[in-house]
């Protein structure tokens, strides 16, 4: 399948966090893997759970739960990392986004997508592209380029690489 054709798909992964419901499109997951041992690296921000070793590369690791906002849980057997591709500012980095639980591969049908409810410019989401509803839950559909600053990866990368030395 080629790399226009993934971008056009209206397929979807979703996670979740605690109770709610994200999905992320197809197209910036490269793959799900089981929790591993997560090395903090010190003086990064609280939700920059650390780096692992994949397959050879260092990869930062976003704790999601946190950078929303949300608390702390302890990790389950369900405890996976999703590996994405996002790309900031033209350019393409990986990295491992902790989530509580992956529930499944979804297509959308584009009408179905609603958007959020205002709620004033203080509470604007520009990470949120729209909800759906899905059987009984309301899924949020994000956009993963848009949640992480390119700072705060090229920070947690950096780190990393100097706390190998």
């Amino acid at each position: 399948m080629e790399n226009n054709s993934i971008k056009e798909s209206r397929s979807y992964l979703s996670f979740k966090l605690g109770d709610e419901f994200f999905a992320s499109h197809i197209s910036k997951v490269l793959s799900i893997i089981s929790m591993s041992k997560i090395v903090k690296i010190p003086h990064t921000a609280d939700y920059i759970a650390g780096v692992i070793n994949l397959r050879g590369n260092v990869l930062p690791i976003i704790d999601v739960r946190t950078k929303f906002g949300m608390d702390k849980i302890k990790k389950t057997k369900e405890t996976c990392i999703i590996v994405l591709n996002i790309e900031i500012d033209d350019e393409e980095i990986e990295l491992g986004a902790l989530v509580d639980s992956v529930n499944e591969v979804f297509e959308i049908d584009k009408n179905k997508i609603q958007k959020l409810p205002k709620m004033g410019k203080k509470n604007k989401s520009k990470f949120i592209k729209g909800m759906i509803k899905k059987d009984e839950n309301f899924i949020m559909l994000l956009d993963m380029d848009k949640i992480f600053a390119i700072d705060e990866i090229l920070d947690i990368s950096n780190k990393a690489k100097n706390h190998k030395k």
